[in-house]
């Protein structure tokens, strides 16, 4: 009997709302396909299409062909244009990551930090090395609190990474240490190095480092 009210009920309730239910599958449904053309019939196309004509720029890069990388040859499109033409793409957005890289190795530190402040990446260890960047532009431009909190964030984005990560918290406490003079905040990081990544040559450094500063490992 149970299952039998049960069964009208639903019943009823399909008799009376069966028009909205059917027309919100619908939606769903229409928005997957939508969604699926999309993909696959644009952005997928757009994004090969950028990553083919992103090779000559990353070419040059690896050149170390600076302004030719920025700027093309006038058949290849450098990173600049590259940007804005193909905007909305990952090669794009990884375009940006070169051009601030380009932008910091030849000293111009504000468009190193614009380009480096648009990026952003799925792949951890590419994303830790733009914070990284970031904190060099930052701390040639005389802004350290920016400098420091990028270089902590370089290293800490990637904990599996035990050859950059190490690197990156050693700069952030060196920075604290040496350019901040804030003993504390420069401590608490050479800690965290003999902590996290106590094998490293940055977890020795950070040793050395506490001692000058008057801090001795347990161990002594």
């Amino acid at each position: 009997m149970g299952t039998t009210l049960s069964t009208n009920a639903v019943a009823k309730l399909w008799n009376q709302y069966s028009k909205q239910l059917s027309l919100a599958a619908l939606f769903i449904i229409g928005s997957v396909a939508m969604w699926y053309a999309y993909q696959n019939f644009y952005q997928l196309p757009k994004e090969k299409k950028a990553v083919e004509a992103l090779f000559r720029a990353e070419e040059y890069y690896r050149k170390d062909s600076i302004a030719l990388a920025l700027n093309g040859d006038g058949q290849s499109l450098g990173f600049i244009k590259f940007i804005e033409k193909h905007s909305g793409t990952k090669a794009a957005d990884l375009a940006c990551f070169y051009a601030g890289s380009c932008y910091l190795k030849i000293g111009d530190n504000a468009k190193a930090i614009r380009y480096l402040e648009k990026f952003s990446s799925d792949s951890k260890i590419t994303q830790a090395r733009a914070f990284k960047l970031l904190g060099d532009a930052y701390g040639d431009s005389g802004k350290n609190n920016e400098a420091l909190r990028n270089y902590k964030k370089a290293g800490r984005h990637f904990k599996q990474d035990e050859v950059n990560s190490p690197e990156y918290l050693f700069m952030a406490a060196y920075f604290a240490d040496q350019i901040m003079k804030n003993t504390a905040e420069a401590v608490a990081l050479y800690e965290e190095i003999r902590s996290k990544y106590p094998r490293s040559q940055q977890s020795f450094d950070a040793e050395k480092n506490l001692a000058r500063l008057g801090i001795y490992s347990s161990k002594d």
